[in-house]
């Protein structure tokens, strides 16, 4: 055996002795779970931190929303305020709208009406006088139909007319015409006399008919669905 052999065996034999005090490397450990714990909470630290950004951000995005739709519930607020007066205007409106309804819809425009019956008066017929008569409603003082004894139910009004005429067939004219015209109902002769004017003998009479809703103006009633 050489020696270089000897000495290699010497060496891989020789015992392993520690010579670092129990303290010092109770020390070192001691410090490696210092490092390791301080780790751990600072990752613990970060992880907080975030969760605590992530909810602060949610809890301002909420605050915002909240503040926005205050406002807007504000500013709505503020336009129904405003608009107060413009629903009271309009009650008003629609509360004389009412009266207005009341007072006038029983209104004939007599001019209209009148005028309507000069143009359809026969030729051989002209009018004296003509007396007209409203009722406070449909049927209420209306005058009785000769021909029933009722009193017609649409009659708001009544006209008498007197006038002369050149027979006594134009009185009949007279009937049939105020019979077809619109808005009079059940025409009623009263009287008739033959007299002379002139050298001519001619007719003088005297008539009655109901005036029916068909003769109201309707100015002032609302129309349906208005």
């Amino acid at each position: 055996m050489s020696t270089q052999t000897v000495e290699a065996a010497s060496v891989g034999t020789m015992p392993r002795v520690n010579l670092i005090p129990p303290e010092i490397a109770e020390a070192a450990r001691f410090r490696q779970l210092q490092l390791a714990m301080g780790a751990a909470i600072a990752v613990s630290a970060v992880i907080v931190g975030g969760l605590y950004m992530h909810e602060r951000s949610g809890v301002s995005s909420a605050q915002a929303q909240l503040d926005a739709s205050q406002a807007q519930h504000t500013s709505l607020q503020t336009k129904l305020a405003g608009l107060q007066t413009v629903k009271d205007t309009f009650d008003q409106v629609t509360a004389k709208q009412g009266l207005l309804t009341q007072a006038m819809g029983q209104e004939i425009r007599w001019s209209y009406f009148l005028n309507d019956l000069s143009l359809k008066t026969p030729s051989d017929v002209w009018l004296n006088t003509v007396t007209a008569a409203e009722t406070t409603a449909p049927g209420a003082t209306a005058p009785t139909s000769p021909s029933t004894g009722t009193v017609a139910s649409n009659v708001v009004g009544s006209v008498t007319v007197t006038g002369t005429g050149l027979r006594h067939d134009d009185v009949a004219k007279w009937l049939d015409t105020l019979s077809r015209l619109k808005g009079f109902a059940d025409p009623t002769f009263q009287s008739s006399t033959e007299t002379a004017i002139g050298p001519r003998n001619v007719v003088g009479f005297a008539t009655s008919a109901g005036v029916t809703i068909d003769a109201l103006s309707n100015r002032y009633t609302p129309k349906a669905g208005g």
